[in-house]
């Protein structure tokens, strides 16, 4: 049983081996996530303290606190719930905030975990008010209270649960309820990864996919993946087959700059997305302050992509600046685009 992962996408679970779960449209990305603790990389004090908090709910044979992380997408989250699985020998159910439509829903998921299961909950702050507080006896008493009836006639009747550790994730930690957000016993921030880190990741996801690649290569990859170990590892992927096709199948710096160029990811690691957000800015509204439903409209993309995946990398680095009047660009952003940098742009 602590081999398999129940996956809920819609009202009807299905059951997945650990070695064929997709993730991102491509199976073999579960191929070069970490199983163990010990094999992440990264993350040093989160990882620390899951490490502490793991061991001692083992010595005392008891289920994990539950589990909160928030950060931008990408940097480990889900895998680290999967490795909370692994190292408890519980069972992964995994969902998210919006396949949770009714209250409904998250009992059927509830009532079917064991004792010592793990409960997967991605961008939990999407989770519906009405859902959401089903949630709060089931995390704090291991229970659900149901109601029969209706008017005079309504009866109330709790529902013991098996004990069990709630993970979340979370690319908006603000948006969360303070009730909910207090209920979860570790709380811990990911950040976007340094180049030392990434260029670990790339040599042992290279490995696992028996590609040959140089010191440089993997360098020149780390620093244009954006901080992000799912984006290094899908790079990886396209200049691999960039090496293959147009190469002798080994991956070195000019592999990766002519691959990443077909891509359209820079030297600072700026998507086609990313320089049309700063272009924006610059050209439609002098370098800004502009609020993010201007910006959205302009490219005609959808506010949440550009504050959840655009906005955090190139806050970072410094390309452009978020004040209480909008988005301004920085001189920094000016120059990596060929801009002349105005005067006074604060």
């Amino acid at each position: 049983m602590t081999d398999d992962i129940l996956t809920h996408r819609s009202q009807t679970p299905t059951l997945l081996s650990r070695d064929r779960l997709p993730v991102d449209g491509e199976p073999e990305i579960l191929s070069l996530r970490p199983t163990r603790i010990d094999e992440y990389i990264g993350q040093a004090e989160a990882v620390e303290t899951l490490k502490i908090a793991i061991e001692a709910a083992q010595m005392r044979e008891e289920p994990l606190d539950h589990v909160l992380f928030h950060g931008p997408p990408g940097l480990g989250k889900t895998t680290l719930a999967h490795i909370i699985a692994n190292e408890m020998g519980g069972r992964l159910t995994i969902t998210s905030g919006p396949a949770l439509e009714k209250g409904g829903d998250l009992i059927g998921i509830l009532t079917h975990l064991e004792e010592g299961d793990i409960l997967f909950v991605d961008e939990i702050h999407r989770t519906p008010k009405t859902v959401e507080e089903f949630l709060y006896p089931a995390m704090e008493d291991f229970a659900v209270d149901f109601v029969f009836d209706k008017g005079v006639h309504a009866r109330s009747h709790r529902f013991r649960l098996n004990r069990f550790t709630l993970v979340g994730a979370t690319t908006r930690v603000g948006l969360l309820t303070a009730p909910l957000r207090d209920r979860f016993g570790i709380f811990r921030s990911l950040d976007f990864y340094n180049t030392d880190d990434l260029v670990k990741i790339t040599t042992r996801s290279a490995a696992l996919l028996e590609t040959a690649i140089t010191e440089e290569g993997a360098m020149e990859l780390a620093r244009r993946s954006r901080g992000t170990p799912r984006i290094v590892n899908r790079l990886l992927k396209r200049v691999r087959d960039y090496s293959q096709v147009r190469g002798d199948g080994s991956i070195g710096f000019s592999t990766v700059s002519a691959a990443l160029a077909l891509e359209g990811v820079d030297e600072a690691g700026l998507t086609p997305l990313d320089r049309r957000y700063i272009q924006t800015i610059i050209t439609f509204y002098s370098g800004g302050p502009v609020g993010i439903e201007a910006i959205a409209a302009t490219l005609q993309e959808e506010t949440d992509t550009l504050v959840d995946v655009v906005e955090p990398y190139l806050l970072k680095i410094g390309m452009i600046v978020r004040t209480s009047t909008g988005r301004k660009a920085a001189e920094a952003a000016y120059r990596h685009l060929g801009f002349r940098v105005q005067q006074k742009i604060f």
